[in-house]
């Protein structure tokens, strides 16, 4: 059985470690927050993310996962180690390697010969040179292995990927790593270390593309009186371009797409290219936070100060992360116009945890979708959480000042919300 350590449980750590220890490694999870530690060996997990929580009870049981403090007692005995540290945006765009650099020189220290060390966090290309002369290490092989998972989805991701990419210049180590993954139904690309590491921003710059080119359709099809609802099923319909990516909203956010597109773009400037196309790619979606911001304003009519009701607060459904999030941003642009509002998110239920306090700051949150919409003159969606789509309207009608909605997700039926004598406008809805 091989023993392998990740260093670092954030999102891709955690999921990391508890999915390679149900696919049969030896696995030691290793951080330097005892907190977290502590509630981890409990099998409880400080991120909501479906699946995950059972799969570490699961192999916590069964002995294949553990959870310790600090590097030494977690990677002294390992065969392979994965770095799965934050990469944070510096001020100029690019990522910041310091967390990699320093988790890199203690491996160096403290691995034996023969151990392989992976990089799963993203990183700029070239930074597979950047860990091995940290570690300087020459009987230590560097290897790049980036994770395409999903939050809220990020269990199924990893045990039902679409590929597997493995980057190296070392072909034993090479398939070392490769033979951790082997129980996937999965292809396998082994490439050289800057095709790797190029693939994961490229993916995530185009994925970020699909959705600022259906925004901006949708802005269109609101001058043209088309519906976006008919177009992206036209196009989506093409094997060619497929529907995934293509749904229209406030603005695409979280803990990868703004930083990963913003460190495209400061790579090929490092390079000598201007990436005009990923630059057009993030000035449209600051765009879009300020065009559903000012749908608000225009929807509230002529109070100077008016009451908006906000539902949804993370980045997208199914996880609890506020990074980046264009809900928040709008929210600030709405309250800098002199908007008071009034929020509810399902993971903002009770305790706030220390993570969430930071990201809403003074803002006023609900207790429930209800208690957002009391009083308001307009309420406006902004993560498409399912739950939303099945509010009862008249409830929502009776609780409200006001009359508007704004469906920053297109999840309810225009239609229905009619019903109930309020108006509604939608993204690219006719």
């Amino acid at each position: 059985m091989t023993t392998v350590a990740i260093v670092g449980t954030g999102y891709v750590g955690l999921t990391t470690g508890a999915c390679l220890s149900h696919l049969g490694a030896d696995v030691v999870c290793c951080d330097i927050d005892q907190a977290k530690i502590d509630m981890l060996e409990t099998g409880a997990i400080p991120i909501v993310e479906e699946g995950l929580e059972g799969i570490v009870r699961e192999n916590l049981a069964a002995g294949r996962l553990r959870f310790v403090l600090g590097l030494d007692p977690a990677v002294s005995e390992a065969d392979v180690v994965f770095l799965c540290v934050p990469t944070p945006q510096a001020d100029d765009g690019s990522a910041d390697l310091r967390y990699v650099t320093e988790a890199a020189r203690d491996l160096g220290r403290l691995v034996r010969p023969g151990t392989v060390v992976v990089n799963k966090s993203t990183v700029p290309v070239g930074s597979f040179h950047v860990v091995g002369e940290a570690l300087a290490r020459d009987d230590v092989a560097v290897v790049s292995n980036p994770e395409f998972l999903r939050e809220g989805t990020a269990v199924h991701d990893f045990l039902h990927p679409d590929r597997v990419v493995i980057g190296a210049d070392d072909a034993e180590a090479a398939r070392r790593v490769a033979s951790l993954y082997e129980r996937l139904d999965a292809p396998v690309l082994t490439t050289d270390p800057a095709s790797a590491e190029m693939i994961k921003y490229a993916a995530n710059g185009f994925l970020a593309m699909k959705i600022s080119f259906v925004n901006s359709v949708a802005n269109l099809c609101e001058q043209v009186g088309a519906d976006i609802t008919s177009v992206v099923e036209g196009i989506g319909s093409d094997h060619r371009i497929g529907p995934a990516f293509l749904y229209p909203g406030p603005g695409w956010g979280g803990s990868c797409f703004p930083k990963d597109s913003r460190a495209l773009v400061a790579t090929a400037a490092e390079h000598g290219y201007d990436f005009s196309l990923m630059r057009g790619v993030i000035d449209i979606n600051e765009q879009q936070f300020g065009r559903i911001a000012q749908k608000v304003l225009d929807a509230a009519g002529d109070h100077a100060a008016p009451t908006v009701g906000v539902l949804g607060l993370t980045f997208k459904a199914g996880t609890d992360d506020l990074r980046e999030s264009p809900s928040l941003e709008i929210i600030r642009r709405l309250r800098d116009a002199g908007a008071q509002v009034r929020a509810f998110d399902p993971t903002t239920v009770g305790d706030l945890s220390p993570t969430q306090l930071h990201h809403l700051g003074d803002l006023s949150v609900a207790a429930d979708p209800y208690d957002a919409v009391g009083g308001a003159d307009v309420v406006v969606i902004l993560t498409e959480w399912p739950e939303f789509g099945k509010l009862d309207l008249a409830r929502v009608a009776g609780a409200m000042r006001g009359g508007s909605v704004v469906d920053g997700r297109n999840l309810l039926r225009p239609d229905d919300v009619r019903a109930v004598g309020l108006s509604y406008q939608g993204v690219g809805r006719s």
